[in-house]
């Protein structure tokens, strides 16, 4: 009887597609991945796209192996990236890249199928190995965001629960807002994390006062802090 074939391992680079509504954001990781560092094993960003559908369409016919998704999008977001992707292509291999460290937020792109979740304040570095761990198999997390996944999925008593039921008074842009805010974060300085106008800060947090029946952004602070959303 003859030996089965050995498949050699791939050599080339990993392809990497990526999914964000901001174009400048995209270009910036583009050039950072593809830049990589001496002795890293290469990565090549096969495309990106700025929507749901565009993503969709671009993993179905460009098959890369790792896809960078973004959580929060105008159209969906990665939850509907994924519902859709990963039926008919199980082999694409999702790693979160956002802005939001929120439980709910990790606890939902990972229950529709995400191999990891890394925030936007991850180094160029370690992006690089984080594509590469979840390439080769690894679940890949940004610190304290592991234990999320861990309440999530125990049956341990005490366990975080996976949704807050007062956090669905917000929309996720809201949460977003809060969340810096109650970092100490100025309005400018929210604007410019999150790529809006600072009058649009100004809206989210009025809308976020009047939902939680707060009077100023120290009650909201405490108010984040116990759902920990900071």
């Amino acid at each position: 009887m003859s030996e089965p074939a050995v498949t050699e391992p791939t050599t080339g680079p990993i392809t990497v597609f990526l999914v964000d509504d901001h174009g400048l954001f995209r270009a910036g990781v583009r050039a950072e991945l593809e830049r990589g560092a001496a002795g890293d094993p290469p990565i090549e960003v096969a495309g990106e796209a700025g929507s749901v559908d565009e993503a969709v369409a671009g993993i179905g016919h460009l098959k890369p192996e790792v896809v960078l998704l973004d959580v929060h999008m105008p159209d969906g977001g990665g939850a509907a990236v994924l519902a859709r992707v990963r039926p008919v292509q199980p082999e694409v291999v999702f790693l979160a890249l956002s802005v939001s460290d929120a439980a709910e937020d990790v606890i939902a792109v990972i229950r529709a199928g995400a191999r990891g979740y890394v925030t936007k304040t991850i180094s160029a570095r370690e992006l690089g190995d984080a594509v590469r761990r979840v390439r080769a198999g690894d679940a890949v997390f940004s610190p304290r965001l592991a234990g999320f996944v861990l309440d999530a999925f125990s049956d341990r008593p005490g366990a975080a629960p996976a949704v807050d039921p007062e956090l669905d008074l917000l929309t996720r842009r809201e949460r977003d807002v809060l969340r810096l805010l109650a970092r100490g974060y100025a309005y400018k300085e929210i604007a410019g994390e999150l790529f809006i106008s600072v009058k649009t800060v100004e809206t989210h947090v009025s809308s976020v006062l009047r939902k939680t029946q707060l009077s100023n952004r120290y009650e909201l602070s405490r108010w984040a802090s116990d759902r920990r959303l900071v």
